[in-house]
């Protein structure tokens, strides 16, 4: 895996008159050698959400999903679509989001609403606070988190497993840098509302192997006081910070590692788009067997389907796919 780096370099102290949002930021501590991405979503966290109206715990898990997709997929240079997917045998059977490399993110979610108020009332009884953080078991069961790099039909697919295993989503992502990768990761991050409205952010650190190709790093990498005392500084970041609509990620960055010579990268802007499309969805439906189609027929002669991930709805008469027989002469 290869670390984004841009040509265009910013100021870190710089004054900001406003804060950024919806953002992936990449920076470097140039006295411990490491890089790293902040993540700062707002509207867009919304908008990815209120289509859909999902219980409380089922909204945090998803907006955990779309903050760690974003974070992931910005240590890679790609050029197509960065996919994050959890599967499980728990109430909340799928979670996914993904995000194009021009910063086009969704996700979405399935799960059982009667296997999930179960774990609810099982979590309330153990006095456990309302919220999908440290609950990874009780939701998602066993299964795995699958990322997927996709460049298109010219380009070798990457794809990464790992279980379901830990508290969290960050934990197994976590244990397969550790495990897969050989990379320590540092990554904190929290999801909430602030007056109504979800909101995330995240910081994600990294320290690669010593035959990573990055000479002027590498002895900075391997100082492991570095590394402990640059996690310490991670942890020291609150919620209340991370979820702060007024302030910078640059200010935030400084904050924590003002000792560390902070050094950020140009920007990538994030926005709510999904790929789904009339055309893609009819194309679809004429691939099924006539079966499946008949299947689907409502009263009216109609087949409709509805995007998992915006949650538009698409509507064909059956006549539509009704192959016209061939006349022989």
């Amino acid at each position: 895996m290869d670390i984004s780096n841009e040509d265009t370099v910013i100021d870190a102290f710089t004054a900001f008159d406003e804060a950024d949002d919806n953002i992936i930021q990449p920076f470097q501590l140039d006295i411990s050698a490491l890089r790293g991405r902040v993540v700062r979503l707002g509207s867009v966290l919304n908008d990815i959400l209120e289509p859909h109206d999902y219980p409380n715990p089922v909204a945090h898990l998803v907006a955990e999903t779309v903050t760690l997709t974003m974070l992931l997929s910005s240590m890679l240079k790609y050029e197509g679509i960065f996919t994050l997917q959890a599967k499980g045998d728990g109430p909340v059977d799928l979670l996914v989001a993904d995000i194009t490399s021009d910063g086009d993110v969704r996700g979405c979610a399935h799960f059982d609403p009667e296997r999930l108020e179960h774990a609810r009332e099982q979590l309330a009884a153990l006095k456990a606070p309302e919220s999908a953080r440290n609950h990874l078991a009780q939701y998602l069961g066993k299964g795995y988190i699958a990322f997927t790099v996709d460049q298109g039909s010219n380009t070798e697919r990457y794809q990464g497993i790992v279980e379901l295993k830990g508290s969290s989503l960050i934990d197994c992502v976590q244990h397969y840098f550790q495990q897969s990768e050989q990379i320590d990761a540092g990554i904190k991050m929290a999801i909430g509302q602030r007056e109504g409205q979800w909101r995330g952010g995240g910081i994600m650190l990294q320290r690669m192997p010593e035959d990573d190709g990055y000479s002027e790093t590498s002895k900075g990498n391997m100082d492991e006081d570095d590394w402990r005392r640059t996690m310490i500084l991670l942890e020291s970041c609150t919620d209340d910070e991370f979820l702060d609509s007024e302030l910078h990620s640059n200010v935030l960055l400084t904050r924590l590692f003002h000792e560390e010579e902070v050094r950020v990268f140009k920007p990538l802007t994030i926005q709510q788009k999904c790929r789904c499309s009339e055309d893609r969805v009819l194309n679809m439906l004429k691939l099924m067997p006539s079966d499946d189609l008949d299947y689907m027929e409502d009263e009216d002669g109609n087949i409709s389907m509805r995007c998992e991930f915006c949650s538009t709805s698409y509507g064909f008469p059956k006549s539509e796919f009704t192959k016209k027989p061939e006349h022989t002469h």
